[in-house]
């Protein structure tokens, strides 16, 4: 696929995830997806999700977890087989009510029409201190 079309696949998912269609959205990942959300275990939607039932875990756990205040993809820059969004969101830690916001980074590889790999590199530390309380 070219640039342009892995950014369009790319859009769509986030479209969906904004939908709320987590079905839809899945159906533009390999089955054997690696999703990668860095950051410390007291964020619980940071860790490695493998495969399509790991990643609906994770959006599972991001459902149980966290509230979006706002979720705004800004850029989207591709060259060959990646896909690297540029954005911020606000988000409610649920367990103590209290929110952060970041700016972020997602790289996302496609192949053959399919996300394989997702990263995500934000401000750890304010989802730490909101899932903490401090």
């Amino acid at each position: 696929m070219t640039a342009q079309e892995n950014t369009n696949l790319v859009k769509q998912t986030y479209e969906a995830f904004l939908r709320g269609d987590i079905e839809g959205l899945l159906k533009h990942y390999s089955n054997d997806v690696v999703w990668d959300v860095y950051g410390p275990a007291s964020v619980p939607t940071a860790g490695t999700w493998r495969g399509l039932d790991g990643l609906a875990q994770f959006f599972a756990k991001v459902d149980e977890s966290l509230e979006a205040q706002s979720f705004e993809p800004l850029e989207f820059i591709a060259q060959d087989d990646q896909v690297a969004v540029v954005g911020q969101y606000v988000w409610r830690a649920k367990p103590t009510g209290r929110t952060f916001s970041s700016k972020w980074v997602h790289v996302v590889t496609l192949s053959d029409g399919k996300i394989t790999r997702f990263r995500e590199f934000t401000d750890t530390a304010a989802a730490a201190a909101a899932f903490s309380g401090s």
